[in-house]
C-alpha cells in the first residue's frame, strides 16, 4: 500500500521523538529514579507509540479513500487497513 510522503515524514518524526523518550526512561532507570516517575514516562511512551500507529492507519485509510485505484496489488486496501487498525486496538 502506497502512503503519501508527508504521512511517512510525520510518523518518522513521531518515532524519533518516541526513541528519545525511551532513552530517557532508560536513563531514569540507570539513575535510580522513583518507580512512579518511570512508569509515568513508560505510559507516555506507550501512548505515543499507539498514536503513531493510529496516525499511520488513519492516514493510509484517508489516502486509500481519496485514491481508490492507486494500489492494484491489494484488491481490498480498506479491508487491509481495517485489520491493521484492529491489530493496534
Amino acid at each position: 500500500m502506497e502512503l503519501p510522503p508527508e504521512l511517512i515524514d510525520d510518523v518518522r518524526k513521531r518515532l524519533r521523538r518516541i526513541a528519545g523518550q525511551v532513552e530517557g526512561v532508560e536513563k531514569m532507570l540507570a539513575d535510580g529514579r522513583d518507580c512512579r516517575d518511570v512508569l509515568t514516562q513508560l505510559a507516555a511512551v506507550s501512548k505515543a507509540l499507539d498514536r503513531a500507529g493510529f496516525r499511520l492507519v488513519a492516514g493510509g485509510l484517508t489516502y486509500c479513500i481519496q485514491h481508490p485505484d492507486s494500489d492494484e496489488s491489494d484488491p481490498e486496501p480498506v479491508g487491509t487497513l481495517e485489520k491493521l487498525f484492529l491489530a493496534l486496538a
